[in-house]
């Protein structure tokens, strides 16, 4: 039997931000066009990819709580063999945060599989009974270290590393009374990057990331892709539109626009594709033809859709 050739397939599982797209508890300028089911925007999920180099074997990389919707709606990563099977080899998490993480809690009906993310993130999960539907002896739980590259699934090979960012939302409180005060841009194990490498492409994902440095520059020249945080278009969106007091250097995410955004840190900097992920249901570029899109579109970024695949 001839073995097919080996490939490197992507799929953006979800695309927008934590609370999806639109927002369920939200009207603002850009969610009230996807409530009116206006032609020019298209609903998105929380962000999330899969990965494989054979077609057979996936990866995910983060878990969000629409993963139940997101498998369904991708018939690769739908079981296909016996009573019980899935495609799903392995889980990386690239932080703690509820919209990378809360889909776990839906794949507890005794699947094996391989969870792998830093062991700082890993002792958040420990911490909390609820995941521990994820019984030991189905869900192996594997630490990556920063640095290190491994083998994601059959094929892949992962790299993570730190990018400037913030612990999760729901352990601020916790990082304030043990060390005084809350750092937004720290490096370390709480906010990663991941390099995925298979067939002799390489391809980038950041979901979420504080502010461009040399380091983080240096490691993107010359990849085949780059999925980046595309959470806000201006540091101040949420509070222009009215629904938000935090910025979004408060929250851990540089913008796309702006003399610091990712637009102009990225401009010079050579990669095969640039794409936008986790953006929130604030964001204008959401909008097909709006002047922000058009603007991002001209300075060579993709705006990611769910379902969208990369194969390279």
């Amino acid at each position: 039997m001839t073995t097919p050739p080996s490939h490197f397939k992507l799929v953006i599982l979800g695309s927008a931000a934590g609370g999806g797209f639109p927002q369920w508890n939200c009207r603002c300028a850009v969610c009230s066009l996807a409530w009116a089911n206006d032609p020019r925007v298209r609903r998105r999920t929380q962000a999330s990819i899969a990965v494989t180099s054979n077609g057979r074997d996936w990866a995910l990389v983060n878990c969000a709580p629409e993963i139940l919707g997101q498998l369904q709606a991708t018939p690769a990563l739908q079981p296909r063999e016996g009573l019980r099977h899935s495609p799903l080899k392995s889980v990386l998490l690239t932080n703690a945060d509820i919209d990378h993480v809360a889909g776990l809690l839906s794949l507890r009906e005794a699947q094996p599989f391989t969870l792998m993310a830093t062991p700082g993130v890993h002792g958040v999960l420990a911490g909390s009974s609820a995941f521990d539907v994820l019984a030991p002896d189905v869900v192996a739980r594997r630490p990556v270290q920063l640095g290190a590259s491994f083998e994601l699934v059959s094929g892949v090979h992962a790299t993570i590393f730190p990018v400037p960012g913030k612990i999760a939302l729901y352990l601020e409180a916790r990082e304030q009374a043990e060390q005084g005060s809350l750092t937004t841009d720290r490096e370390g194990e709480q906010t990663i990057g991941v390099e995925l490498a298979a067939g002799g492409r390489r391809v980038l994902y950041i979901p979420g990331c504080a502010a461009m440095t040399d380091t983080l520059r240096a490691r993107l020249d010359g990849a085949d892709a780059v999925l980046f945080d595309g959470t806000l278009w201006q540091d101040d969106e949420m509070v222009l539109a009215g629904v938000g007091t935090k910025t979004g250097a408060r929250m851990g995410h540089m913008s796309m626009s702006g003399p610091r955004g990712s637009i102009e840190a990225l401009r010079e900097v050579n990669v095969g594709r640039k794409i936008y992920v986790h953006i929130n249901n604030t964001n204008p570029v959401l909008v097909d033809g709006s002047d922000e899109r058009i603007t991002a579109n001209k300075a060579g970024w993709e705006i990611a859709h769910d379902g969208m695949e990369i194969a390279l």
